[in-house]
């Protein structure tokens, strides 16, 4: 759904001050785009950077809504300059992080940074803490467009004081930078998140290239639906898709849970290499339209016995995405009755297999067989 759009239109509707500049809020659907953390680590430089950008472009990721192209750690100089600024590495990124942001400019894309809210960055860089001010004016400098904030080496100083400063320091900058807040589910950002500024907050430690670390984070949002909405998104972290240590139908299921929570799609491949089948994964439409769409709640469990589960999200438009996950290691069929869903038992309805891309009809329930480590993903609705 074009929240964007749907802004405007609103706008135009009710009236609005002619004086001011008119700006769609950020984050209003959840930020998708490509980290280089999962797949690289400290690894990167600027040629990685701009070719992950032509990648974006070249693979189909941006027709398909990715849009950041963000930097993580070790992109900093060991030290700061002689006017106390940050400054890129010298060697890895030669031209600065402006001349970067430049060209991923250029292709229609957006750049994002890395700091955190400490002394040093966790791989021991310099970092932000009482550099709230010069350093968001740096970033806004260089057309920085998204900024992940980490939360090592904080000194033991309260969370919400230090995501309070950096915030502030963006705001004052006046441009708009989308603001991640990465403090691994510490305090119960989701409780306080927005009132710092967070569009999107980080609810668990980091994930790995594992089905146990990925069903791990999973079973930690179950409870968090209620505070996740437009500006304001949980994230049970990045994505591992493609980066080799699942398999393709456990990267299936993965995508599918990520966007039937609403979290935020940040792809950590390597997209210069990606093979079809990731590709495929990641550029499944049917599946993105889930995550982007806003029907009042994130995608919450519903139903669980053993190791199959039900999770399912109302959609705008009164129908409902539903994942049907099978947890264990055996094929399994996989039923729930419509009624438990929240539909009326007496209307007829039809289930759209948003990845086999066929139609069934239903009477009173959805059933499906499930591979192991798998999941089936339907968009259920009204009528025949």
């Amino acid at each position: 759904m074009n929240y964007t759009f749907i802004f405007l239109a609103l706008v135009a509707a009710f009236g609005r001050d002619p004086a001011r500049p008119l700006i769609a809020p950020l984050a209003a659907t959840p930020p998708m785009g490509w980290n280089s953390w999962n797949r690289f680590g400290c690894k990167i430089d600027e040629p990685l950077i701009r070719e992950t950008a032509d990648a974006m472009v070249s693979s189909g990721m941006k027709a398909a809504g990715y849009q950041y192209v963000n930097i993580d750690d070790c992109w900093m100089a060991k030290e700061r300059d002689a006017q106390g600024n940050l400054q890129s590495d010298p060697v890895r990124f030669p031209h600065g992080i402006k001349a970067i942001a430049d060209y991923v400019h250029a292709k229609g894309l957006k750049l994002g940074i890395y700091s955190s809210a400490g002394t040093r960055t966790c791989e021991g860089l310099p970092a932000s803490l009482d550099h709230e001010v010069a350093d968001a004016k740096k970033f806004a400098e260089w057309g920085v467009d998204y900024l992940k904030y980490d939360n090592c080496n904080d000194e033991k100083r309260p969370d919400i004081e230090r995501y309070t400063a950096m915030n502030t320091a963006l705001k004052a900058t006046g441009r708009p930078i989308v603001y991640s807040l990465c403090n691994w589910g510490h305090e119960k950002p989701w409780e306080w998140g927005r009132s710092v500024g967070g569009m999107l907050w980080r609810t668990t430690g980091d994930i790995s290239d594992k089905w146990t670390s990925m069903i791990g984070i999973l079973d930690k949002q179950v409870g968090l639906e209620q505070y996740s909405g437009p500006s304001g998104w949980n994230d049970p972290d990045m994505l591992e898709v493609g980066n080799g240590q699942m398999s393709f139908t456990e990267y299936v299921a993965h995508f599918s849970l990520w966007a039937l929570l609403n979290a935020p799609l940040i792809a950590g491949n390597d997209l210069r290499s990606m093979s079809d089948s990731t590709r495929y994964i990641l550029t499944n439409k049917a599946v993105i339209a889930v995550d982007q769409d806003w029907g009042g709640q994130q995608g919450s469990l519903v139903h669980t016995d053993g190791n199959t589960q039900v999770w399912a999200k109302p959609m705008h438009d009164g129908s409902k995405a539903v994942v049907l996950l099978n947890r264990g290691t055996t094929p399994t069929s996989i039923s729930i009755q419509l009624a438990d869903l929240g539909f009326t038992p007496s209307t007829k309805y039809q289930a759209l297999d948003l990845w086999a891309h066929t139609v069934q009809q239903l009477d009173q329930m959805l059933q499906s067989g499930v591979p192991a480590h798998g999941a089936a993903m339907f968009i259920v609705k009204g009528g025949r």
